[in-house]
């Protein structure tokens, strides 16, 4: 198998030649961080906001995660009043977007087999003198 680029060497340093960042992918890689950049796609909420959509995660949890994004440029906050807002940075994410494009071809080929597949099989279940009869043995 070819190698494309380099190899992982830890957190911050690029995952490839095509310089991914490796803190954009940890960040999106968390369920509860991908809700909240879900949330924020809505538009900016305060953290109060957040947490009523985030069942059995506490206050110092969000916290924890909503530093991640932070440090991985997916969202900003700013203070309003005593409380701070977030709201969604989705350039960083579009690194993620063109390295799974790289994969479209994998799934473009599945999915034409598979289309060739349904086609093939409904050719024959619809051919002449078939007319829906089953053999011994097979039930409706």
């Amino acid at each position: 198998m070819a190698s494309h680029g380099a190899i992982n060497t830890g957190a911050g340093t690029p995952a490839s030649s095509g310089g991914l960042s490796d803190v954009v992918f940890q960040a999106v890689s968390d369920p509860t961080r991908r809700v909240v950049l879900e949330l924020l796609l809505q538009g900016e909420r305060a953290v109060k906001d957040l947490l009523s959509h985030l069942h059995g995660v506490s206050q110092p949890r969000l916290s924890q995660h909503l530093k991640v994004l932070r440090e991985a440029g997916l969202v900003a906050a700013e203070k309003a009043g005593r409380r701070r807002v977030y709201r969604l940075e989705a350039a960083p994410l579009r690194e993620v977007a063109h390295w799974v494009e790289h994969f479209d071809a994998f799934w473009d080929e599945k999915l034409d087999a598979l289309g060739a597949h349904l086609a093939r099989t409904h050719e024959t279940e619809n051919a002449p003198g078939d007319h829906g009869k089953r053999s011994k043995g097979e039930e409706a």
